[in-house]
């Protein structure tokens, strides 16, 4: 038990330093967006390889074989590229709670899609949480331009799409560590798209696009795929939740950001929301 909590709150603790990652790394002007995250996802998908062929000389060779797929390669490159280019100007905590909500909208947009049949609280829920992502994709101090915010409503849209896409997945570790490989065929456009940025990228921008990926993304998602068995369903969607919240209070203490009363009304109304319809059993 004390194994699974462990695992699990390194993994959270992980995906929130994905977002402190970036925005430090951007917000200093130490490396472009597009550098970012051509080095994100090619020190992943180096770090991920071998994480799994560690795994491999551990485990029976009859394990099942998933390698990825394309369209979970795209889904992605689009969320890592948005993510980047959205943290420019949104703070630490408002651009993981913006991805978290697109992450859980798109996932639950789907199981209705699905005719999934939702219970009257969790359409009541859902309509809450809707409502505060909205009030959040408002213009204010922390979302100072619309395009920033919807950039990063892609990237959790897009992580979402991968989401519903990995619940398929035999091997998750292996499906993720092929589909990073897959994703590494958009590098040389990313590349092309930094050329003139190339001599303003420092050493510090570069460590720490290779620690977001590498760490937080590599290391993270290997740490979740420990964790993810012994927790049910529920628990690993509820848990998830703290993501935004570890990211709010990172961005304070790291990159000295300020608590606006738009992010903690839009938290409190998302999160809680969110929690309620996960909680919430649905109609058989």
């Amino acid at each position: 038990m004390f194994a699974t909590i462990l695992y699990t709150f390194l993994a959270l603790s992980a995906f929130a330093a994905n977002s402190l990652l970036c925005r430090m790394a951007l917000h200093s002007g130490d490396i472009d967006p597009w550098s970012f995250t051509a080095i994100r996802l090619f020190s992943g998908a180096i770090m991920l390889l071998l994480l799994f062929s560690w795994q491999v000389k551990r485990v029976a060779s009859d394990e099942p074989v998933d390698k990825g797929n394309n369209i979970s390669a795209v889904s992605l490159f689009i969320y890592a590229v948005c993510f980047s280019v959205a943290y420019v100007e949104l703070d630490t905590g408002t651009g993981a709670l913006i991805l978290f909500s697109a992450v859980q909208l798109t996932m639950i947009g789907y199981s209705i899609f699905n005719k999934e049949r939702l219970s009257l609280l969790q359409w009541v829920a859902l309509i809450v949480a809707f409502a505060g992502f909205i009030y959040l994709m408002l213009p204010s101090a922390a979302v100072p331009s619309l395009l920033p915010a919807i950039l990063m409503t892609l990237s959790g849209a897009a992580w979402g799409v991968y989401s519903i896409r990995g619940k398929q997945c035999r091997a998750p570790l292996q499906a993720t560590t092929f589909n990073f490989l897959r994703s590494l065929i958009f590098v040389p456009a990313l590349i092309f798209a930094a050329f003139f940025q190339w001599p303003s990228i420092s050493f510090s921008g570069i460590a720490l696009a290779v620690a977001s990926g590498a760490l937080a993304s590599g290391v993270g998602y290997s740490i979740w795929y420990l964790a993810l068995p012994k927790l049910k369903s529920s628990q690993a969607a509820v848990v998830q939740l703290t993501v935004p919240v570890l990211a709010i209070v990172a961005g304070m203490v790291f990159l000295n950001e300020q608590i606006t009363l738009q992010l903690m009304v839009a938290s409190a109304l998302i999160l809680g929301a969110v929690l309620v319809f996960l909680l919430t059993k649905k109609h058989v």
